[in-house]
């Protein structure tokens, strides 16, 4: 592609950064900058700053209330969004469950469901890992039982991220436990989080905050109404989705913002010489390697934007993305880490609520970079481990 901007894709480029510098609250701002974790609130009213925009939903068909953006303007949209620290859209309704339901859902479920998600009314999380089946996610056991004009849902979920505040869950449950492959028993649930049986428990991590949580289902009753497409066909339709996950994994925008930090911090820092850890040899070698590799990766994610908008489907691309955004932005942890020394160490419960409130010690945020290290191990996890994803190219690719 040719990464020269047209003069109306720069006007393009001042329109959004004016629009984010006016726009996106300044008490978020800092927060980015401080890292600290954004509320529920805080994360609903600015999607609806985005939604009265028109910019909430850049990848959406513009019948359905997307942009129509050409890949080149999706491109500086999600820069610019990244570079300021402005959070992207809870993925869960707007990224993974509308894409689905645009594509396999019925006239009546589009009518039902798109609406709200657009307009950030509703919130969704995703249920898909259990406590057996991560990885190898075909062999999930949570069923769904046709009874008349229901479906009977029983099983577990775990690893469901923010579920404590969502509205609606979307589940891969299996229908059919006499299938030939797992995969052709996996039928697409739509499930509200109010309905009688459903519980919730919460998994607290080490900054105290409840990320992630276990789902039970005991008996649930399920409309059949909110069955997405055809009975033991979900796994066909989960791995559209995934395709979608695994490309916004890259965090291409997040990654130049944190590299950015980076710098500056290491700037900040000295190395013991006399000089600092930015003039370090062996850390400026490591930092370059970084910024080349992705510089690399944010044009492979232009070239799979292009194909997208050309109307091919996303394939094992999706899966180097995933696989190198992830292993970037983790060895950006490790060097703040490296950067933040034992300031990093001192950790109390009490100074964390919702995120960091101590008071910052040592460059930059240091007292919550290891929580940032131990978190980010996710990365390379979820989305289908970076092993699953090396396979996916292994078979795809080079035909193994």
């Amino acid at each position: 592609m040719n990464a020269e901007f047209t003069a109306e894709e720069l006007k393009f480029q001042q329109e959004v950064r004016q629009f984010l510098e006016t726009r996106f609250p300044a008490e978020m701002r800092a927060k980015a900058d401080a890292n600290i974790r954004f509320s529920k609130e805080e994360l609903v009213n600015w999607q609806k700053i985005l939604h009265q925009q028109g910019w909430v939903a850049p990848n959406w068909p513009k019948e359905y209330g997307g942009t129509g953006w050409t890949p080149t303007q999706k491109y500086i949209f999600a820069d610019e969004m990244g570079l300021i620290g402005a959070p992207e859209p809870v993925p869960f309704g707007v990224k993974m469950v509308a894409p689905v339901i645009m594509a396999y859902g019925n006239d009546e479920q589009k009518k039902r469901f798109l609406p709200d998600i657009l307009a950030s009314n509703v919130w969704w999380c995703q249920g898909y890992s259990e406590p057996n089946s991560g990885s190898d996610l075909a062999s999930l056991k949570t069923t769904a039982v046709r009874d008349g004009d229901h479906y009977i849902v029983n099983g577990v979920k775990t690893w469901n991220t923010y579920g404590q505040y969502a509205d609606w869950i979307f589940c891969l449950v299996r229908t059919d436990g006499e299938a030939a492959r797992e995969q052709e028993g996996i039928s697409f649930l739509l499930i509200d989080m109010k309905t009688p049986g459903v519980t919730l428990k919460p998994i607290v991590l080490l900054d105290g905050h409840a990320e992630v949580n276990e789902i039970f289902f005991d008996n649930v009753k399920v409309p059949a109404e909110n069955l997405v497409g055809e009975e033991n066909k979900g796994w066909t339709y989960a791995k559209v989705l995934l395709t979608h996950e695994r490309t916004g994994i890259a965090m291409i925008p997040r990654s130049k913002r944190r590299l950015r930090a980076l710098k500056r911090v290491a700037a900040e820092t000295s190395d013991s010489f006399g000089g600092t850890m930015l003039d370090n040899p062996v850390f400026r070698h490591k930092l370059t390697g970084i910024e080349i590799d992705l510089q690399a990766l944010e044009y492979a994610e232009l070239r799979t934007l292009a194909a997208l908008t050309a109307g091919k489907a996303p394939g094992p691309e999706s899966s180097i993305l995933k696989i190198v955004g992830s292993e970037l932005a983790q060895e950006m942890d490790e060097m703040f880490v490296e950067l933040a020394a034992y300031h990093s160490l001192p950790f109390l419960p009490e100074q964390f609520e919702d995120g960091f409130q101590g008071t910052p010690i040592g460059p930059g945020v240091s007292a919550s970079t290891a929580l940032d290290y131990f978190n980010n191990r996710k990365l390379s996890i979820f989305g289908g481990t970076n092993e699953i994803q090396r396979n996916i190219i292994s078979k795809h690719v080079l035909g193994l």
